[in-house]
């Protein structure tokens, strides 16, 4: 019932407003400046819970309000397309709208199968239809290049961004140890079972391993801490909202992430920010985020038609590295995120951006 009020609620704002959208353009004098959509009638607010696209349009909507009705620039994202995607780019387009697209990951068959046509076809539309197009790493630029196409207008590189005075170091360490964080979403089953196995594998050389296993799960959790004997180590916390997240990172040592391919995760640089360490497989664009002396990238067999990540034995052998040196590592961690990934001028650069597409 309350899926269906939302969905109803949903639904609702969109036709409101397109009836307010399809009477022209407002006869009202037009306050000056900058005034984006993001393609959602509510983009959520500060704090709130985010998955996927959402989490950059947040930050983003701090400074440049969402604007559902009255916008000057079209700004969507490629992992938050709106439903009504083909309708917004027509009225962009007649309107003479800037499009400004932030290009995150594309379809491929090692995830996406026989639906890989399916997921890129939006995100093809989104480049065709881009004034300007911000790719997260450039990994993201490769992938999309080779699945969806080059894009129509002016591009670069733009990674994601976190706020370096709230996503900062703890104070004092978590205790006993090492605590490892499998954050995010867990939404493919292999990511979830590779952390639990490479937890295991770490075992003989850290007796008192704990691992932190946050957001959905793909696949129940208990059967395989049955059969790997994890009983105690393994914490399963849910879903988190961006208020809770600084505290949550504060609880560990290190971030094991364990996705591969993966375009440019928040999650590691939040972690970064934190102080925290990246063990994780080398590919994607997660080798951008953590650079050379912030945590260690573990080469696997590297491709877009099967995902073959590391074995839970190298991983384990690369988390012990960390560890041996850790105050190294996450001093390292923390400077690369102040100086590559600040939302400061993350911010400032969507501002020149912006005026430079749609000057008031």
């Amino acid at each position: 019932m309350d899926l269906t009020l939302s969905r109803a609620g949903r639904y609702g704002r969109a036709a409101a407003r397109w009836g307010r959208l399809l009477l022209g353009p407002s006869a009202r004098r037009r306050a000056p400046g900058i005034r984006v959509f993001y393609g959602a009638d509510r983009v959520p607010a500060p704090g709130e819970a985010v998955a996927g696209g959402s989490a950059k349009l947040q930050r983003l909507a701090t400074r440049f309000p969402n604007n559902p009705t009255d916008f000057t620039l079209l700004y969507l994202a490629s992992n938050w397309v709106p439903r009504d995607l083909r309708a917004l780019l027509w009225l962009a387009g007649r309107r003479g709208l800037p499009l400004v697209v932030n290009q995150d990951g594309v379809g491929y068959p090692a995830w996406a199968g026989s639906e890989t046509e399916a997921v890129n076809r939006p995100i093809r539309a989104l480049l065709a239809a881009a004034d300007h197009v911000l790719y997260q790493s450039e990994f993201c630029k490769r992938s999309a290049d080779v699945w969806v196409g080059p894009p129509s207008g002016s591009w670069e590189i733009l990674p994601n961004a976190v706020d370096v005075g709230r996503f900062l170091p703890a104070d004092d360490p978590p205790g006993g140890g090492p605590v490892l964080l499998l954050g995010g979403d867990q939404y493919q089953a292999y990511r979830l079972e590779l952390g639990l196995r490479t937890l295991a594998a770490l075992l003989p050389a850290f007796a008192d391993a704990q691992l932190l296993v946050t957001g959905r799960l793909a696949v129940p959790v208990e059967p395989l801490v049955d059969r790997l004997g994890l009983h105690g180590r393994v914490h399963v916390l849910g879903r988190y909202t961006q208020r809770e997240a600084p505290s949550l990172y504060r609880r560990a040592h290190l971030l094991l992430h364990t996705k591969v391919n993966d375009p440019c995760p928040s999650v590691v640089i939040e972690a970064l920010a934190s102080g925290l360490p990246v063990v994780y497989p080398r590919s994607g664009g997660v080798p951008e985020l953590v650079g050379d002396d912030a945590g260690i990238g573990v080469s696997h067999p590297d491709g877009f038609e099967r995902d073959e990540p590391p074995s839970p034995d190298a991983l384990a052998d690369a988390l012990a590295r960390v560890l041996a040196d850790l105050p190294a590592f996450s001093a390292a961690a923390r400077r690369r995120a102040v100086e590559r990934f600040a939302l400061g001028p993350w911010l400032d650069r969507h501002a020149e951006l912006f005026e430079r597409l749609a000057p008031t």
